[in-house]
């Protein structure tokens, strides 16, 4: 009995093969919670806006996990990802944006020991939001990747040229991105993993040049000031 179009696209996924959500919920969560302890000067939105983008993001990651995976969800969840990147990279911005201006004119009202944790924060922030973006976009999203879509990479990882010292139908997870967005934050430059799109390079690019202002502009001058 043949299928209608919308019975085979049902059918598709239900059978879908579902990559684990619970590592992107913590580095949510962990977003949220290092936006929440930037000084209230510095944030740019109230302190329930990335709660609240946190929530509506982990609603469908939650429901997914329960092996209720469908076309809709897995629709809302990319749209949501990339709302929730958007505020919390303009708020990572913002923010540096604000330590600077502070570093300029001298305000008294950041002490080094403010601009030391806020660099720190905007510094963790930054790894684990590229982190997340990274995994969401390569090879067409967690999906193509779990069920071998033969979709082009925006990376290539050294385990795929390592033969027979890796599974063969091993794929990059979560905790790979978490490491490519280490290294690229903390070396500004491509370590293991080599971009092959040009929007890969871009925000790898992107993300070394906050990390540089963040680590080279605020984080040395909060040392500074606090060494004298």
């Amino acid at each position: 009995m043949a299928l209608s179009q919308e019975q085979a696209g049902v059918l598709q996924f239900r059978c879908l093969a579902i990559e684990p959500r619970w590592p992107i919920i913590v580095a949510v969560v962990v977003v949220v919670l290092l936006l929440a302890v930037l000084p209230s000067r510095v944030r740019v939105f109230p302190a329930w806006v990335p709660w609240l983008t946190a929530i509506v993001l982990i609603v469908p990651m939650a429901a997914l996990a329960l092996n209720t995976a469908t076309g809709a969800l897995l629709r809302i969840e990319r749209i949501v990802t990339a709302v929730f990147l958007m505020i919390a990279g303009f708020g990572i911005i913002a923010a540096l944006k604000t330590l600077i201006s502070a570093m300029v004119r001298r305000s008294s009202e950041v002490t080094g020991l403010h601009l030391l944790t806020s660099s720190i924060a905007v510094w963790a922030t930054t790894v684990l939001l590229f982190s997340v973006a990274y995994w969401r976009i390569d090879r067409g999203g967690p999906e193509a990747r779990a069920n071998h879509a033969n979709r082009k990479p925006d990376w290539l990882f050294p385990q795929e040229n390592a033969g027979e010292n890796v599974p063969p139908d091993w794929r990059p997870t979560f905790v790979d991105y978490l490491f490519l967005a280490f290294c690229t934050a903390t070396a500004f430059s491509p370590t293991d993993a080599q971009p092959l799109t040009a929007r890969g390079k871009l925000l790898m690019m992107l993300e070394s040049t906050i990390s540089l202002v963040t680590i080279v502009v605020v984080a040395s001058r909060a040392i500074n000031i606090l060494g004298s």
